[in-house]
């Protein structure tokens, strides 16, 4: 199906796309031993460092109301003036402590991965704790993460962010010159467009957990990470998801006691609301690293491991702030999905081995990731029905790169 919707936009002056040929071992071979050597004690100070961190801002923010309230303040900064520093002091410690969390579970995303530690026991233990104390079920997510990088970029068998066909959506293919009107399906106003983008980063990954949101279409309905019958899961893996549902079980007594203790107020402020921008970081960070017009997806024979793993993205997310708080997760996630065992701290380095090996193989983004979030949300729709080797439409049908001629589908070319 012939694309062609504006006077400028043509198929084939799109840039053309060869999927590479080397093996992962040729990749591997590339990279220096040193860094995928793992240091228990070098991950163990990580950890420390966030937790001290964290401890140190909730007990700062013990102070904001008794200070802000105080008559002395007000006098000094007259009742709403007070009031004002004293919001936007709570703003302050909602913003970072939010990004000390998401840290505090990339240690535990670290240990899933058996990246932190040679010691599975100390890879399990803290993942576990880490990962439940921020409502994620430990071992039933590693599971099904541990099948997203195995399958990254495959439309048959990845976990998440799967993108939709032109059939999901009902679009009909355009052909012999019949055009599509795109704004029947696509006409969506920007505020509605900007509430179904906050939706998605404050709801999506408990969605995914609870009703396999974005997931893998090909499963049956109810697939879910609290089931261990899932289809998620093997008869071997199914103790491991009760645990993590015991872990999940604990976590809402200990909030219900908490509010009850406490008042629920108190635990919205000081953990409630921290955590909800643990999911928005976290939902943030995957879709932006697996959601770009310029990232191809596979079916078929074209997928495989290395191919899946380049069809990611690097991303300067918040600068000195996502290097420091969050382990350089976003900014080093290419190397990441090529090598999941090797640990965050040798990241940087070992990418700069992966970008002279893969070349323009190699995707980096500098746009600012608020920016970069609007326009892949807008930019990145669909994927054609047929072909080996894909790539995201946009709300008028129009891609940004195309597969080279070897790899189209005859019925993608512009006659």
């Amino acid at each position: 199906m012939g694309v062609l919707n504006a006077d400028n936009y043509s198929e084939d002056a799109l840039p053309a796309f060869t999927p590479m040929s080397w093996s992962l071992k040729e990749i591997k071979a590339a990279i220096p031993r040193k860094y995928f050597v793992r240091d228990t004690q070098r991950g163990l100070l990580y950890f420390a460092r966030d937790v001290l961190m964290a401890v140190v801002a909730w007990s700062l923010a013990t102070f904001i109301d008794p200070y802000f309230k105080q008559t002395v303040t007000s006098e000094l900064l007259t009742p709403t003036g007070a009031e004002v520093m004293r919001w936007a002091a709570w703003g302050f410690y909602w913003w970072f402590q939010g990004l000390i969390f998401t840290g505090i579970w990339v240690i535990g995303h670290e240990c899933g991965h058996g990246a932190f530690s040679d010691h599975k026991i100390v890879n399990d233990v803290l993942g576990f704790i880490t990962h439940t104390f921020l409502w994620t079920p430990y071992f039933s997510w590693k599971i099904s993460h541990h099948r997203h990088h195995s399958n990254h970029a495959s439309m048959e068998r990845d976990e998440v962010y799967v993108p939709k066909t032109r059939e999901d959506l009902n679009i009909r293919d355009e052909s012999d010159g019949h055009k599509i009107d795109y704004d029947e399906y696509f006409g969506d106003t920007p505020i509605y467009t900007l509430y179904m983008l906050v939706r998605q980063q404050l709801l999506a990954f408990p969605a995914y957990l609870l009703f396999n949101v974005s997931g893998q279409k090909n499963y049956p309905k109810w697939t879910n990470h609290f089931d261990p019958n899932s289809i998620l899961f093997t008869k071997a893996q199914r103790n491991a998801v009760i645990l993590s549902n015991i872990g999940i079980a604990f976590m809402v007594w200990a909030v219900s006691y908490s509010c009850s203790t406490f008042g629920m107020s108190t635990v919205v402020k000081y953990y409630g609301i921290p955590w909800l921008e643990v999911t928005h970081w976290f939902i943030m960070i995957t879709y932006l690293h697996h959601t770009s017009p310029e990232l191809p997806h596979y079916r078929g024979k074209e997928w495989n491991f290395q191919r899946g793993a380049a069809a990611t993205v690097d991303r300067n997310f918040l600068g000195w702030q996502g290097r420091f708080f969050l382990h350089d997760v976003a900014h080093y996630h290419v190397i990441h999905h090529f090598f999941p065992k090797m640990p965050f701290y040798h990241g940087a380095e070992a990418t700069q081995y992966l970008k002279t090996f893969i070349g323009d193989h190699y995707v980096y983004s500098n746009s600012p990731v608020f920016k970069a979030l609007w326009e892949s949300y807008n930019k990145c729709q669909f994927v054609e029905n047929e072909g080996d080797v894909l790539f995201y439409r946009d709300k008028k049908g129009r891609a940004v790169r195309r597969p080279a001629d070897h790899y189209r589908n005859s019925d993608t070319k512009i006659q």
